[in-house]
Protein backbone atom coordinates (compact mmCIF):
# COMPACT_ATOMS: atom_id res chain seq x y z
CA UNK A 1 0.00 0.00 0.00
CA UNK A 2 1.40 3.72 -0.91
CA UNK A 3 1.99 5.17 2.14
CA UNK A 4 1.52 8.91 3.03
CA UNK A 5 3.69 11.70 2.55
CA UNK A 6 4.05 14.16 5.24
CA UNK A 7 4.41 18.06 4.03
CA UNK A 8 7.17 20.02 4.55
CA UNK A 9 7.44 22.74 6.78
CA UNK A 10 5.78 26.11 6.36
CA UNK A 11 5.16 29.20 7.45
CA UNK A 12 2.28 31.39 7.69
CA UNK A 13 3.47 33.71 5.69
CA UNK A 14 4.31 31.36 2.88
CA UNK A 15 0.73 29.80 3.65
CA UNK A 16 -1.25 33.00 2.10
CA UNK A 17 0.94 32.86 -1.06
CA UNK A 18 0.19 29.11 -1.80
CA UNK A 19 -1.78 27.76 -4.85
CA UNK A 20 -5.91 27.03 -4.48
CA UNK A 21 -4.80 23.49 -4.39
CA UNK A 22 -2.04 23.48 -1.77
CA UNK A 23 -5.03 25.51 0.27
CA UNK A 24 -7.69 22.37 -0.14
CA UNK A 25 -4.58 20.17 0.44
CA UNK A 26 -4.42 21.36 3.84
CA UNK A 27 -7.74 20.39 4.86
CA UNK A 28 -8.92 17.29 2.92
CA UNK A 29 -6.03 15.17 1.48
CA UNK A 30 -6.16 17.02 -2.19
CA UNK A 31 -5.33 14.40 -4.92
CA UNK A 32 -3.43 17.14 -6.91
CA UNK A 33 -0.31 16.82 -4.71
CA UNK A 34 -0.44 13.57 -2.94
CA UNK A 35 0.49 15.21 0.60
CA UNK A 36 -1.15 15.22 3.78
CA UNK A 37 -0.20 18.73 6.09
CA UNK A 38 0.56 17.84 9.22
CA UNK A 39 -0.97 19.94 12.22
CA UNK A 40 0.34 23.04 13.36
CA UNK A 41 0.71 24.76 16.53
CA UNK A 42 -1.48 27.89 17.44
CA UNK A 43 1.44 30.19 18.36
CA UNK A 44 4.20 29.11 15.91
CA UNK A 45 3.12 27.51 12.88
CA UNK A 46 5.30 24.96 13.53
CA UNK A 47 3.80 21.12 13.06
CA UNK A 48 3.42 19.18 16.15
CA UNK A 49 3.42 15.50 14.46
CA UNK A 50 3.44 14.18 11.34
CA UNK A 51 0.50 11.70 9.25
CA UNK A 52 0.77 7.64 10.58
CA UNK A 53 1.04 5.38 7.63
CA UNK A 54 -1.65 3.60 6.86
CA UNK A 55 -1.93 0.13 8.48
CA UNK A 56 -0.06 -2.83 6.26
CA UNK A 57 -2.20 -5.46 4.79
CA UNK A 58 -1.56 -8.93 5.35
CA UNK A 59 -1.84 -11.13 2.60
CA UNK A 60 -4.26 -13.89 2.38
CA UNK A 61 -5.83 -16.49 0.17
CA UNK A 62 -9.69 -17.90 0.17
CA UNK A 63 -9.69 -21.28 -2.52
CA UNK A 64 -12.97 -21.33 -3.60
CA UNK A 65 -15.21 -24.83 -3.98
CA UNK A 66 -16.08 -23.90 -7.58
CA UNK A 67 -15.75 -21.50 -9.87
CA UNK A 68 -17.37 -17.89 -8.98
CA UNK A 69 -21.00 -17.82 -7.55
CA UNK A 70 -23.83 -16.76 -6.07
CA UNK A 71 -22.40 -19.32 -3.40
CA UNK A 72 -19.49 -17.43 -2.37
CA UNK A 73 -21.57 -14.13 -2.57
CA UNK A 74 -20.12 -12.88 1.16
CA UNK A 75 -16.65 -13.05 -0.02
CA UNK A 76 -17.39 -11.13 -2.89
CA UNK A 77 -19.31 -9.10 -0.71
CA UNK A 78 -16.57 -8.52 2.15
CA UNK A 79 -14.09 -7.57 -1.05
CA UNK A 80 -16.38 -5.39 -2.33
CA UNK A 81 -16.77 -4.03 0.47
CA UNK A 82 -13.61 -3.25 2.18
CA UNK A 83 -14.83 -5.34 4.89
CA UNK A 84 -11.52 -7.88 4.77
CA UNK A 85 -9.30 -4.42 4.68
CA UNK A 86 -10.85 -3.34 7.50
CA UNK A 87 -9.82 -6.45 9.23
CA UNK A 88 -6.24 -5.98 8.12
CA UNK A 89 -6.37 -8.64 5.39
CA UNK A 90 -5.65 -8.57 1.78
CA UNK A 91 -7.50 -11.13 1.05
CA UNK A 92 -7.40 -13.01 -3.05
CA UNK A 93 -10.53 -15.33 -4.03
CA UNK A 94 -9.35 -18.21 -5.93
CA UNK A 95 -11.38 -20.03 -7.75
CA UNK A 96 -11.87 -23.69 -7.40
CA UNK A 97 -13.28 -26.34 -10.38
CA UNK A 98 -12.90 -30.17 -10.92
CA UNK A 99 -9.41 -30.36 -10.94
CA UNK A 100 -8.87 -28.18 -7.64
CA UNK A 101 -8.58 -29.61 -4.25
CA UNK A 102 -9.29 -26.46 -1.87
CA UNK A 103 -8.00 -29.17 1.26
CA UNK A 104 -4.79 -30.33 -0.90
CA UNK A 105 -4.03 -26.62 -1.26
CA UNK A 106 -4.64 -25.10 2.36
CA UNK A 107 -2.57 -28.23 3.84
CA UNK A 108 0.14 -27.37 1.62
CA UNK A 109 0.42 -23.85 2.99
CA UNK A 110 -0.47 -22.58 -0.52
CA UNK A 111 -3.80 -21.03 0.84
CA UNK A 112 -4.72 -19.57 4.44
CA UNK A 113 -8.58 -20.50 4.04
CA UNK A 114 -10.81 -22.84 1.80
CA UNK A 115 -14.14 -23.78 1.17
CA UNK A 116 -15.79 -27.46 1.40
CA UNK A 117 -18.32 -29.38 2.35
CA UNK A 118 -18.76 -30.77 6.23
CA UNK A 119 -18.26 -34.51 4.72
CA UNK A 120 -15.29 -33.46 2.51
CA UNK A 121 -13.35 -32.20 5.97
CA UNK A 122 -13.92 -35.28 7.99
CA UNK A 123 -12.41 -37.44 5.20
CA UNK A 124 -9.57 -35.43 4.52
CA UNK A 125 -8.90 -35.70 8.88
CA UNK A 126 -9.11 -39.40 8.67
CA UNK A 127 -6.94 -39.34 5.69
CA UNK A 128 -3.95 -37.53 7.82
CA UNK A 129 -4.83 -33.62 6.31
CA UNK A 130 -5.08 -31.38 9.61
CA UNK A 131 -7.73 -28.90 8.47
CA UNK A 132 -10.23 -27.66 10.75
CA UNK A 133 -13.50 -26.28 10.40
CA UNK A 134 -14.21 -22.77 11.27
CA UNK A 135 -17.17 -21.35 9.91
CA UNK A 136 -20.25 -22.65 7.73
CA UNK A 137 -21.86 -20.39 5.25
CA UNK A 138 -24.98 -22.69 4.39
CA UNK A 139 -26.47 -24.47 6.95
CA UNK A 140 -28.40 -26.80 4.75
CA UNK A 141 -26.59 -27.66 1.58
CA UNK A 142 -28.03 -26.96 -1.70
CA UNK A 143 -27.59 -30.06 -3.51
CA UNK A 144 -30.56 -31.96 -4.48
CA UNK A 145 -32.38 -34.74 -6.31
CA UNK A 146 -33.98 -33.27 -9.31
CA UNK A 147 -37.27 -35.10 -11.17
CA UNK A 148 -39.81 -34.73 -13.67
CA UNK A 149 -42.97 -33.62 -11.66
CA UNK A 150 -44.85 -35.79 -14.14
CA UNK A 151 -43.06 -38.76 -12.45
CA UNK A 152 -45.03 -39.00 -9.24
CA UNK A 153 -42.18 -38.32 -6.94
CA UNK A 154 -43.22 -37.27 -3.90
CA UNK A 155 -40.29 -38.58 -1.18
CA UNK A 156 -37.18 -40.27 -1.11
CA UNK A 157 -38.84 -43.41 -0.78
CA UNK A 158 -40.06 -43.04 -4.28
CA UNK A 159 -36.75 -43.64 -6.20
CA UNK A 160 -37.21 -47.45 -6.60
CA UNK A 161 -38.26 -48.05 -9.98
CA UNK A 162 -36.36 -44.93 -11.44
CA UNK A 163 -33.29 -44.00 -13.10
CA UNK A 164 -31.04 -41.95 -11.09
CA UNK A 165 -27.69 -40.26 -12.32
CA UNK A 166 -25.24 -39.91 -9.61
CA UNK A 167 -22.40 -40.48 -8.40
CA UNK A 168 -22.58 -43.67 -7.20
CA UNK A 169 -19.65 -43.11 -4.41
CA UNK A 170 -21.59 -40.08 -3.32
CA UNK A 171 -21.51 -40.20 0.56
CA UNK A 172 -25.13 -38.68 0.63
CA UNK A 173 -26.42 -41.51 -1.79
CA UNK A 174 -24.72 -44.00 -0.20
CA UNK A 175 -26.56 -43.19 3.08
CA UNK A 176 -29.90 -42.49 1.35
CA UNK A 177 -29.44 -46.07 -0.20
CA UNK A 178 -29.34 -47.71 3.17
CA UNK A 179 -31.94 -45.48 4.82
CA UNK A 180 -34.84 -45.94 2.21
CA UNK A 181 -33.83 -49.52 0.70
CA UNK A 182 -33.38 -47.89 -2.74
CA UNK A 183 -32.14 -51.59 -3.81
CA UNK A 184 -34.42 -51.09 -7.23
CA UNK A 185 -32.79 -48.29 -8.45
CA UNK A 186 -30.92 -48.10 -11.76
CA UNK A 187 -27.89 -46.46 -11.12
CA UNK A 188 -26.36 -44.44 -13.52
CA UNK A 189 -23.24 -42.00 -14.13
CA UNK A 190 -23.53 -38.47 -13.10
CA UNK A 191 -21.62 -36.64 -15.87
CA UNK A 192 -23.09 -33.01 -15.64
CA UNK A 193 -24.64 -33.11 -18.57
CA UNK A 194 -28.68 -32.93 -18.29
CA UNK A 195 -29.46 -34.26 -21.45
CA UNK A 196 -30.12 -37.89 -20.77
CA UNK A 197 -32.26 -36.74 -17.55
CA UNK A 198 -34.20 -34.26 -20.09
CA UNK A 199 -35.06 -36.82 -22.35
CA UNK A 200 -36.31 -39.90 -19.52
CA UNK A 201 -39.32 -38.37 -17.72
CA UNK A 202 -38.78 -41.78 -15.31
CA UNK A 203 -35.47 -40.40 -14.39
CA UNK A 204 -33.73 -38.11 -11.90
CA UNK A 205 -30.15 -36.58 -11.50
CA UNK A 206 -28.51 -34.93 -8.50
CA UNK A 207 -27.89 -31.11 -9.33
CA UNK A 208 -27.93 -27.88 -6.87
CA UNK A 209 -31.37 -26.08 -5.91
CA UNK A 210 -29.24 -22.74 -6.96
CA UNK A 211 -28.61 -23.61 -10.64
CA UNK A 212 -29.85 -26.58 -12.45
CA UNK A 213 -33.41 -26.26 -12.21
CA UNK A 214 -33.50 -22.44 -13.38
CA UNK A 215 -31.44 -24.22 -16.45
CA UNK A 216 -34.36 -26.44 -16.71
CA UNK A 217 -36.86 -24.16 -16.45
CA UNK A 218 -35.44 -21.93 -19.31
CA UNK A 219 -35.62 -24.90 -21.71
CA UNK A 220 -38.77 -25.84 -20.46
CA UNK A 221 -38.96 -29.25 -18.70
CA UNK A 222 -41.33 -29.33 -15.45
CA UNK A 223 -38.79 -30.14 -12.74
CA UNK A 224 -39.48 -30.80 -8.83
CA UNK A 225 -37.15 -31.19 -6.73
CA UNK A 226 -36.11 -33.10 -2.96
CA UNK A 227 -33.55 -31.03 -1.02
CA UNK A 228 -30.66 -33.41 0.35
CA UNK A 229 -30.78 -32.13 3.66
CA UNK A 230 -34.33 -33.46 4.14
CA UNK A 231 -33.35 -37.11 3.72
CA UNK A 232 -31.62 -36.98 6.97
CA UNK A 233 -28.06 -36.32 5.89
CA UNK A 234 -27.85 -32.88 6.63
CA UNK A 235 -24.23 -31.58 6.93
CA UNK A 236 -23.11 -28.43 7.02
CA UNK A 237 -22.02 -27.07 2.85
CA UNK A 238 -19.60 -24.45 1.89
CA UNK A 239 -17.41 -24.93 5.38
CA UNK A 240 -14.83 -22.50 5.87
CA UNK A 241 -11.81 -24.01 6.88
CA UNK A 242 -7.69 -23.85 8.12
CA UNK A 243 -5.09 -25.66 9.13
CA UNK A 244 -4.72 -26.45 12.78
CA UNK A 245 -1.36 -24.74 12.49
CA UNK A 246 -3.24 -21.01 11.44
CA UNK A 247 -5.25 -21.90 14.45
CA UNK A 248 -2.09 -21.96 16.44
CA UNK A 249 0.29 -19.82 15.39
CA UNK A 250 -1.89 -16.87 13.84
CA UNK A 251 -5.87 -17.35 15.99
CA UNK A 252 -5.98 -13.66 14.67
CA UNK A 253 -5.71 -13.94 11.70
CA UNK A 254 -8.60 -16.41 11.80
CA UNK A 255 -10.92 -14.31 13.38
CA UNK A 256 -10.30 -11.37 10.89
CA UNK A 257 -11.26 -13.72 8.51
CA UNK A 258 -14.24 -15.14 10.06
CA UNK A 259 -15.63 -11.86 11.22
CA UNK A 260 -15.11 -10.46 7.75
CA UNK A 261 -16.64 -12.89 5.93
CA UNK A 262 -20.07 -13.33 8.12
CA UNK A 263 -20.04 -9.62 7.96
CA UNK A 264 -19.92 -9.68 4.44
CA UNK A 265 -22.90 -12.87 3.77
CA UNK A 266 -24.62 -10.19 6.18
CA UNK A 267 -24.09 -7.35 3.49
CA UNK A 268 -25.07 -10.19 0.68
CA UNK A 269 -28.23 -10.80 2.17
CA UNK A 270 -29.92 -7.72 1.06
CA UNK A 271 -27.26 -6.52 -1.29
CA UNK A 272 -27.13 -9.70 -4.09
CA UNK A 273 -27.35 -7.95 -6.93
CA UNK A 274 -25.03 -4.87 -6.34
CA UNK A 275 -22.59 -7.62 -5.47
CA UNK A 276 -23.26 -10.49 -8.43
CA UNK A 277 -21.48 -8.05 -11.29
CA UNK A 278 -18.31 -8.57 -9.52
CA UNK A 279 -19.31 -12.39 -9.17
CA UNK A 280 -20.37 -12.34 -12.85
CA UNK A 281 -16.55 -10.97 -13.85
CA UNK A 282 -15.07 -13.53 -12.12
CA UNK A 283 -17.34 -16.28 -14.08
CA UNK A 284 -18.79 -14.51 -17.22
CA UNK A 285 -20.91 -18.20 -18.38
CA UNK A 286 -22.69 -17.84 -15.38
CA UNK A 287 -25.11 -14.50 -16.47
CA UNK A 288 -26.66 -12.32 -13.77
CA UNK A 289 -29.97 -13.35 -13.70
CA UNK A 290 -29.10 -16.90 -12.98
CA UNK A 291 -26.65 -15.20 -10.31
CA UNK A 292 -30.03 -13.47 -9.03
CA UNK A 293 -31.85 -17.05 -9.07
CA UNK A 294 -29.63 -18.38 -7.33
CA UNK A 295 -28.94 -15.32 -4.45
CA UNK A 296 -32.68 -15.88 -3.83
CA UNK A 297 -32.66 -20.35 -3.71
CA UNK A 298 -30.19 -19.76 -1.33
CA UNK A 299 -30.86 -17.15 0.99
CA UNK A 300 -33.53 -19.76 3.30
CA UNK A 301 -30.32 -21.92 3.48
CA UNK A 302 -27.46 -19.39 4.81
CA UNK A 303 -29.64 -17.41 7.01
CA UNK A 304 -32.17 -20.38 7.83
CA UNK A 305 -32.04 -22.77 10.91
CA UNK A 306 -29.62 -21.80 13.85
CA UNK A 307 -28.05 -19.14 11.67
CA UNK A 308 -31.66 -17.11 12.48
CA UNK A 309 -30.36 -16.86 15.51
CA UNK A 310 -27.15 -17.28 15.79
CA UNK A 311 -25.86 -15.86 12.82
CA UNK A 312 -24.41 -16.53 10.22
CA UNK A 313 -21.50 -18.80 10.48
CA UNK A 314 -22.72 -20.85 13.43
CA UNK A 315 -22.45 -24.46 13.40
CA UNK A 316 -23.05 -27.38 16.44
CA UNK A 317 -21.71 -30.30 18.13
CA UNK A 318 -24.72 -32.16 17.46
CA UNK A 319 -24.55 -31.37 13.55
CA UNK A 320 -21.26 -32.56 13.16
CA UNK A 321 -21.35 -35.40 15.41
CA UNK A 322 -24.60 -36.67 13.63
CA UNK A 323 -23.52 -36.38 10.08
CA UNK A 324 -19.96 -38.34 11.43
CA UNK A 325 -21.95 -40.98 12.72
CA UNK A 326 -23.94 -41.24 9.13
CA UNK A 327 -20.49 -41.75 7.28
CA UNK A 328 -19.85 -44.45 9.83
CA UNK A 329 -22.70 -46.54 9.32
CA UNK A 330 -21.96 -46.41 5.85
CA UNK A 331 -18.59 -46.89 5.74
CA UNK A 332 -17.01 -43.56 4.36
CA UNK A 333 -15.09 -43.34 7.99
CA UNK A 334 -13.46 -46.00 9.77
CA UNK A 335 -13.98 -44.33 13.22
CA UNK A 336 -15.86 -41.70 15.25
CA UNK A 337 -12.42 -38.81 15.70
CA UNK A 338 -12.90 -36.51 18.69
CA UNK A 339 -15.44 -34.26 17.36
CA UNK A 340 -13.34 -31.17 19.18
CA UNK A 341 -10.43 -31.53 16.62
CA UNK A 342 -12.72 -31.20 13.25
CA UNK A 343 -14.79 -27.80 13.86
CA UNK A 344 -14.41 -24.51 16.51
CA UNK A 345 -16.75 -21.76 16.76
CA UNK A 346 -13.93 -20.16 18.93
CA UNK A 347 -13.84 -17.65 15.58
CA UNK A 348 -17.29 -16.57 15.17
CA UNK A 349 -18.71 -12.70 16.32
CA UNK A 350 -20.42 -13.40 19.65
CA UNK A 351 -24.10 -12.97 19.76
Amino acid sequence: MATKMTANKRSVKKMMALSLCAVLMTGVLAACSGKTAAPETASSGEKTGTASAEPKLEKSTLVLNWFAEPEHGGNFAAVQQGFYKDAGLDMTLTPGGPQVSSTQIVASGKADFGIANGDDILVARQEGIPIVAIAASFQKSPQVLIYHKEAGIQDFSNLNGHAVYVAPTASFWLYMKSKYKLDQVKELKYTGSLVNFVNDPNALTQGYITSEPYTLEKQGVNVGTLLIADSGYNLYANVYFTTEKMIKEHPDKVKAFVEATVKGWDYYKSHAEEINPAIHEQNPDMDLDMMKYSAEKEMDLVFGGDAAEQGVGTMTKERWEEVQKQLIEVGVLKEAEPIANVFTTEFLPAK
